[in-house]
């Protein structure tokens, strides 16, 4: 496990998404952060899920675009508010090769950019060997250490100066990074994601 300084204020977490225990551990993980969820309205199809991520979070309804556009404005009212907002920027946890991540999506960089505050990446190597996504009846389910990592953040002085694909190769690549060492094989004879 590895831990970066935190920024002060509000902030936009970007996280790896590999298990729903990812979830569950961000709010013992940064005890100290007051923060919300942006996630897809699907997770509010799942029982204990949905009672947990309801009333603390801003679901996005992917296939609207309208409330694609009220998630967005809900997501930087919440910064404004002093509401730090984590972002799961895959969009899904992937289906294969796991952990190895998928593209990011642009939401979390439209957003930092649009409220102007920093970018804090996280990286969890190891939930997805301990708990799969609950519609896999034969996924695992089993005790173990959640290994995380809090890379260094990107500052908001940063994220104004940077593009947005410069900014969203960054964090990816600062997300990437302790898979990277820790699943070398998933890795080798491959270019980057």
């Amino acid at each position: 496990m590895g831990r970066s300084k935190m920024p002060d204020g509000p902030f936009i977490i970007v996280a790896n998404h590999t298990s729903y225990l990812d979830i569950f551990f961000m709010y013992s993980m940064l005890p100290k952060n007051a923060f919300v969820f942006l996630g897809k309205s699907e997770i509010l199809t799942y029982p204990i899920i949905r009672t947990y991520f309801k009333n603390l979070n801003i679901p996005v309804f992917r296939f609207d675009r309208k409330k694609v556009g009220l998630s967005f404005t809900l997501a930087v009212e919440a910064i404004r508010e002093g509401w730090s907002l984590v972002i799961f920027s895959e969009g899904t946890i992937p289906s294969e090769n796991i952990p190895k991540m998928l593209p990011f999506k642009n939401g979390a960089f439209k957003i930092a950019k649009e409220a102007k505050v920093p970018i804090v990446p996280i990286t969890f190597t190891t939930n997805h060997l301990l708990f799969s996504d609950p519609t896999m009846f034969f996924g695992p389910a089993r005790p173990g250490i959640s290994r995380y990592y809090v890379g260094p953040y990107i500052s908001k002085e940063e994220v104004g100066r940077m593009s947005f694909s410069e900014l969203k190769k960054l964090c990816f690549e600062r997300v990437e990074a302790p898979l990277r060492k820790e699943y070398p094989k998933l890795y080798s004879n491959q270019g980057n994601v």
